[in-house]
C-alpha cells in the first residue's frame, strides 16, 4: 500500500512543501492498516465465548479504528492544509493507538487477534509519532 501511496503523493499537483514524504506516507499506510486490524479484532472479540469480559477492549478497538481512518484521510489531503488540525489528528490518533495497544496486550495471551492488534497500533503509534515530530 505504501507504494501507491507513494504514487499519490508524487503526482500532487503542487508543492507538499517541507512535509517528510516518506514519513508521510508510512504513517498514512499505517493509520489505515491500524483500522482495518482493530475493526477485525472488535469483530473477532464479538464472536469469542467471554465476549462481555471483552467489552472494553470492543469499545477501544472501534474508537481507535475510526480515529486511525480519519487520520488516514486528513493526512491523504494537502488542499488547504492547515498545520493544526494534522497535528491534533495525529495527536488523538497516537493517544487511541496507545489505550488499544494497552488494552489489547491485557488479552493478547489469550486471544491472537489482540496480540496481532497491539502490535498494528503500537507501529501506528510510532508511526504518528514520527510525522509529528517533522512537522515540527
Amino acid at each position: 500500500m505504501t507504494h501507491q501511496t507513494d504514487a499519490m503523493l508524487d503526482t500532487y499537483p503542487k508543492d507538499l512543501g517541507s512535509i517528510d514524504r516518506e514519513a508521510l506516507a508510512a504513517c498514512i499506510a499505517a493509520c489505515f492498516e491500524c483500522a482495518q486490524v482493530c475493526t477485525a479484532c472488535a469483530d473477532a472479540c464479538l464472536s469469542e465465548d467471554m465476549v462481555a469480559e471483552l467489552t472494553k477492549c470492543i469499545r477501544t478497538n472501534l474508537d481507535c479504528a475510526d480515529l486511525c481512518d480519519a487520520t488516514g484521510r486528513i493526512l491523504s489531503r494537502h488542499t488547504g492544509y492547515d498545520a493544526n488540525v494534522t497535528r491534533a489528528s495525529l495527536e488523538a490518533c497516537m493517544a487511541a493507538c496507545k489505550a488499544c495497544a494497552d488494552e489489547c496486550e491485557q488479552h493478547a495471551g489469550m486471544h491472537e487477534h489482540c496480540r496481532i492488534c497491539a502490535e498494528a497500533c503500537r507501529r501506528c503509534e510510532q508511526a504518528c509519532a514520527r510525522l509529528l515530530a517533522t512537522l515540527g
